[in-house]
């Protein structure tokens, strides 16, 4: 009998390609390369030791763009040709305010590792009329009561909760910038589709929760989905959070009805303990977006 052919060996193991990320300080610097984080704090801390500063001088991050542009902000993806813009602290100030309506016109977002700030100023509202008061400032006191590591559906929530006609104070820290940004004053009364961040087939998605993952892009459903769902959020909490509507459009592809939807995020996302109207809100929305994307 001929011998035996010796047995293959057993296929090595794929091995997950190394990802290298460009970064800069938006206000400028050299350009640093940084790798190897898993969540939004760890990449914060990559991008300070490249730096050689403090993860907490950083109050946000945007993406292809050193502009502190709202529509650029880096939220629970990456694609892997995005170069990366951090946001440092620049100066402080305070500014007084006296709350003549219910709502100040704020959106408030969070970046994820402890800051939360401004992301639009609606035309026309009490915020818009106090012109020291920017997009991209990180709020960091409500009446000399620190804010910093709040959710920024807290932080709404306090604003929401602050007593009409009385005044009270912001402590607010904008970020550093380049010469070209200096009197820059951005702000909107729309809500313009947030700008894709990724870059071919594949992005790194970041959760606040848990390791990154590497993933195909957002269909034109998950993406139209997405979008509704965070508008949703700026209308009921007035916050806005790309990665929070991304979570609750999963959740919502696992489940059959609205009752079951609203067991899987009281379960997943208690913490937000979102109103029953919202969620049906939330669950028609995608069903809209399932049916305009086919």
């Amino acid at each position: 009998a001929p011998p035996a052919s010796p047995a293959e060996p057993p296929a090595a193991p794929r091995a997950r390609p190394r990802l290298v990320f460009r970064t800069q300080l938006a206000h400028g610097s050299p350009t640093g390369k940084i790798e190897g984080f898993t969540n939004v704090r760890e990449l914060y801390a990559k991008i300070a030791e490249a730096f050689g500063i403090a993860p907490t001088e950083i109050l946000f991050c945007t993406l292809n763009s050193h502009k502190v542009d709202m529509q650029r902000l880096l939220g629970g993806q990456i694609g892997l040709e995005d170069f990366i813009f951090a946001h440092v602290r620049g100066e402080t100030k305070e500014v007084e305010v006296t709350k003549t309506e219910d709502a100040l016109g704020l959106t408030i977002t969070d970046n994820g590792a402890g800051y939360a700030f401004i992301k639009r100023i609606k035309e026309g509202s009490i915020i818009n009329r106090v012109q020291t008061v920017c997009v991209g400032d990180s709020i960091e006191a409500i009446n000399d009561h620190s804010i910093v590591g709040c959710r920024h559906y807290e932080v709404a929530r306090m604003l929401r909760e602050l007593p009409k006609a009385q005044p009270f104070t912001l402590r607010l820290v904008q970020p550093k910038r380049a010469f070209d940004m200096i009197g820059q004053r951005s702000r909107s009364s729309k809500c313009p589709v947030d700008a894709k961040v990724t870059s071919g087939r594949e992005t790194l998605r970041l959760r606040s929760g848990g390791a990154a993952t590497l993933e195909e892009a957002p269909t034109e459903f998950e993406e139209e989905a997405s979008r509704r769902v965070d508008d949703l959020l700026e209308s009921y909490m007035g916050i806005r959070d790309p990665e929070l509507a991304s979570t609750m459009v999963d959740t919502a592809k696992k489940t059959l009805s609205v009752q079951e939807f609203a067991h899987r995020l009281d379960s997943v996302l208690g913490e937000f303990a979102f109103p029953d109207e919202f969620v049906v809100e939330v669950w028609a929305a995608i069903g809209e977006a399932r049916e305009a994307c086919g």
